[in-house]
């Protein structure tokens, strides 16, 4: 039984109006919700397609093509001390493989992990990314290939941990990578297949689904400027809707959480995007202000003076995203200190600059030295890049446009909550909207931010108390409740809402895990098993939910089941040496 106690102890809305666009877009019998992909687009727009083709958008996903590996090195070896794991990066018959592997003190391998790449992500901006597939699951590869330093080295996060190739990818994250993805509905990391209708980003991922207007001028139909109710021109909508597009990708916040019965494919351009999802985050103080740049554009776009000085203009002036971003364009970085000028130059003199020309020049050359030729460089001085900390090798450009480097926040940086919502900041809450976002939403907000931050353990068990007298009838609440009950240790009342938590949804693998957490509590040990099977046919590569099936085997008394249940993890999770230590333990005579 000592193998059984190290390893317990390792595991242990009302409706709203649709825009006009919107429900003409999504009426029945359309295939494919109506998408029809960038190349039907091109047929019309062929110069904006061939444009926009060469951009980081268009060139976000590629499949690991032979032609596309001529443009990168394909052989790499790396060694990481801190996790003691060798890579390799190879190519094999056309096709890119990454390996993991580990050496004993003689040199002799004790696993390797070896798995051809199916996708790659990124254009190379700054990098890109290896996705595999396994079992119609999708999972980030451990090296990826940074521009910077013209090497392969750790992917991100991985230098806080070893991943492996078990790190799935969710549909958060490759939702702002893909053209149309297609994942399967209440699983983590479970694709259809193919798993891509669309693979990179494309034409309507921000003009919304194409059928109806492919349809209409195939039919010889004509609208004025601006009038056309059969596509979306981000545009012609209002500053907050057009900002939503851009939002649904580049604004992160401290969590996202989708509406009741909402996903990502049901958001549609045109339409607001807090109907899908509610974009929250922590407020700051002056004592703790804002400092994250990765992936909070818009967040930082409107604490500069100039998005504030344009909200008393009218909507067609008021800054917005694209008044300084053109999706079909992506300017060279020695084309940029011109063409993003010219934006500032919309609004803006030569004598808005109070610096004299030679000092721009000093200023813009140690900023910039590759682009040291380019004079009056706005963009170098006033939304100057600096070196990633989400990710490595990477540089990321601050959108908070500021007169000088060390401008003071506003005072609006502090003051964006409301009273009926004191605790967040709703990013993305509607123009004119003053109700917070649904309790249920804000119950999953909490049960996030509450194990980054203890402060919000209150807020989450106030909605919890709020949301057992008024939407007793929600998967998510029960769950909820079977939960807090199991933690304090009141075992009938949490199996009772355990189990009507699973008949409201029985594709819940975290309430499964916790019925058999709960039944060996109790001293039923089959029963245990039972769940924690349950549990890992729901989410199979999900290591802890492995993990406790193999201490409720042993629990049981089922050693031959459990020695496979290790095996079979092995298989999973090669990298793990506890495991792997455990299992020489069971099999020890």
């Amino acid at each position: 039984m000592f193998y059984a106690a190290r390893l317990s102890a390792e595991v242990n809305s009302p409706p709203r109006r649709e825009h006009a666009t919107v429900r003409k877009q999504q009426a029945s019998g359309f295939p494919n919700q109506g998408y029809v992909g960038s190349a039907a687009c091109s047929r019309c727009h062929a110069e904006i397609y061939n444009h926009f083709s060469e951009t980081s958008m268009g060139r976000s996903m590629t499949p690991a093509t032979p032609e596309f590996l001529r443009a990168l090195p394909v052989s790499a070896s790396l060694y990481d001390a801190h996790s003691d794991r060798h890579f390799e990066v190879h190519e094999q018959d056309g096709k890119l493989y990454q390996s993991e592997f580990q050496l004993d003190p003689t040199g002799h391998e004790v696993f390797r992990n070896t798995h051809p790449i199916a996708w790659i992500i990124g254009a190379n901006a700054n990098g890109i990314g290896a996705l595999i597939r396994h079992d119609d699951y999708i999972f980030e590869a451990p090296l990826s290939f940074y521009g910077k330093t013209g090497k392969w080295d750790l992917s991100p996060g991985y230098q806080r941990g070893d991943y492996g190739f078990n790190r799935v990818v969710v549909p958060g994250c490759i939702f702002c990578h893909s053209g149309r993805v297609q994942p399967v509905a209440g699983s983590d990391g479970k694709y259809q297949n193919p798993a891509f209708t669309q693979l990179a980003i494309g034409c309507e991922n921000c003009h919304g689904p194409g059928h109806a207007h492919v349809e209409a001028m195939g039919d010889g139909e004509s609208y004025p400027h601006g009038k056309d109710p059969t596509i979306v021109n981000p545009a012609d909508l209002k500053p907050a809707l057009a900002n939503d597009i851009c939002m649904s990708c580049h604004q992160t916040g401290d969590t996202r959480i989708f509406q009741p019965g909402k996903t990502y494919q049901d958001f549609r351009p045109g339409q607001p995007l807090d109907r899908i999802m509610a974009i929250l985050m922590v407020p700051p103080t002056r004592d703790n202000p804002p400092r994250e740049d990765h992936v909070e554009h818009y967040y930082s776009m409107i604490l500069s003076k100039c998005y504030r000085a344009s909200a008393s203009l009218p909507a067609e002036k008021q800054m917005r995203c694209i008044t300084c971003h053109d999706p079909h364009i992506e300017p060279t970085a020695a084309e940029a200190p011109a063409y993003f000028n010219s934006k500032c130059m919309a609004c803006h003199t030569e004598q808005s600059c109070k610096l004299p020309l030679n000092q721009r020049k000093a200023t813009m050359q140690s900023a910039s030295p590759q682009i040291a030729a380019v004079a009056d460089n706005c963009i170098g001085c006033h939304m100057q890049k600096r070196e990633g900390v989400a990710i490595s090798h990477t540089s990321i450009t601050n959108h908070r446009i500021v007169a000088r480097p060390d401008e003071p926040f506003p005072d609006a940086a502090f003051q964006m909550t409301t009273a009926a919502l004191p605790d967040l900041i709703h990013l993305d809450r509607e123009p004119g909207e003053t109700a917070p976002p649904p309790t249920i939403t804000l119950l999953q907000a909490y049960a996030q931010l509450k194990d980054q931050s203890p402060a919000f353990a209150e807020s989450y068990l106030r909605t919890l108390n709020e949301l057992e007298q008024k939407e007793p009838e929600n998967s998510i609440v029960q769950a909820a409740l079977g939960h807090k009950a199991l933690t304090e240790g009141h075992l009938d009342l949490a199996a009772q809402h355990l189990q009507e938590a699973l008949r409201l949804n029985p594709a819940q693998p975290a309430v499964y895990a916790d019925l058999s957490t709960l039944a060996e509590q109790k001293g039923e040990t089959a029963e245990s098993v039972t769940m924690a099977q349950k549990a890992v046919t729901l989410a199979p590569f999900n290591a802890p939910l492995q993990k406790s099936l193999v201490l409720a085997l042993i629990n049981a008394h089922q050693y031959p089941e459990a020695e496979a249940a290790m095996e079979k993890y092995l298989q999973d999770f090669p990298e793990d040496d506890f495991m792997r230590k455990m299992l020489a333990i069971a099999k020890a005579p």
